[in-house]
């Protein structure tokens, strides 16, 4: 064998291993300033999100709060009011999880109005700012600073549902609404029937494990007129907090990182349906805590306790107001979250 074979082989392999990562190293710079442009992630921060995600959010006291909204969308009458008002709280250090719903009845003075108005006027003063008027507004409310904020839009919400098979709901008490509103018809004359009865639908929810598809989930989220304690806001505000934890038990259940057309598929339904201030490189890192915690553990606050019906007269239609002072619910939730 000639005494050169070897060495010319072995600078041959060298020169292709170089080309190689000089492609590499193109590719990664290519993909880097893509993440970095559409979902605002860089390399620091998919360093951070592989070692320390958290790292990525705002926070105080180690606590994160998302404001988590709900509009009808579509036809569905009012359609950017908040139907859903729901603070998701990551505790970062003990890594657990608060739902706090807050029903959209409740009035804000510095509103003028109740606070599932409040995205509407925010949108109407300027893009996206229905997600900053809604994150101040709870604020005042509640008394824990929202760092985050996300809108659903139920009209497309409802396809992601049907995608991972539908959900199961264990219902607590059966009841039946006699008036949910049809979508569409929310100006149909009925032929001059004057209960516009042709309007509305009757749902029926039966005692115990439900299977629901997205339209159904929907409706049980949204209901309101049912009799009896289940037709009040604060109901509607458990139901919401069950289903989101069903939504989040069915795709942990599935699986998604092992199969790359799902994940890709949940990621574009997701980001059709929401609207949000969040980085792709935040959501991610939140996720991926959430992801780690136990839907059995995940705490769910209502402030039910502390709320009364305002006199009609007050601001002339049906609104929530403390029983004593917005300082109070403040004072409950701060003790609710730190366990006390």
């Amino acid at each position: 064998m000639n005494r050169h074979t070897v060495p010319i082989a072995s600078r041959v392999v060298a020169v292709l291993i170089l080309i190689m990562c000089a492609y590499f190293g193109i590719q990664t710079v290519r993909f880097t300033k893509s993440a970095e442009k559409q979902f605002g992630l860089t390399p620091l921060s998919m360093y951070q999100l592989a070692t320390d995600g958290e790292a990525m959010v705002k926070s105080n006291d180690g606590r994160v709060n998302i404001l988590l909204l709900g509009v009808g969308g579509g036809t569905h009458e009012g359609p950017d009011l908040t139907d859903t008002i729901i603070v998701v709280s990551f505790d970062l250090t003990k890594k657990t999880v608060a739902l706090i719903s807050i029903p959209r009845d409740i009035w804000s003075d510095s509103l003028k109005d109740k606070i599932n108005s409040a995205y509407h006027y925010g949108e109407e003063k300027k893009q996206d700012g229905g997600l900053m008027l809604s994150s101040i507004i709870t604020e005042d409310i509640i008394g824990i600073p929202i760092h985050y904020a996300m809108v659903i839009d139920f009209s497309q919400f409802e396809t992601l549902i049907d995608y991972i098979g539908g959900i199961d709901i264990t219902v607590p008490i059966a009841f039946t609404d006699t008036e949910y509103p049809i979508a569409g018809k929310e100006e149909d004359q009925c032929g001059g029937d004057l209960t516009y009865a042709c309007r509305y639908q009757t749902l029926m929810f039966e005692k115990g494990i439900q299977h629901m598809d997205g339209k159904r989930a929907l409706m049980y989220v949204r209901s309101r007129h049912a009799e009896g304690e289940e037709g009040n806001d604060f109901a509607r505000g458990r139901r919401q907090q069950d289903v989101i934890v069903a939504v989040k038990t069915k795709i942990l259940s599935m699986q998604p990182w092992y199969h790359p057309d799902m994940s890709i598929h949940l990621f574009q339904s997701f980001d059709k349906a929401t609207k949000t201030n969040l980085t792709i490189g935040q959501l991610l890192a939140l996720g991926k805590l959430g992801m780690g915690i136990n839907p059995d553990t995940i705490q769910k606050i209502s402030i039910e306790p502390l709320l009364t019906e305002a006199p009609l007269e007050m601001y002339q239609r049906y609104a929530l107001i403390p029983k004593e002072t917005f300082e109070e619910i403040h004072a409950f939730i701060q003790t609710s979250l730190e366990g006390k």
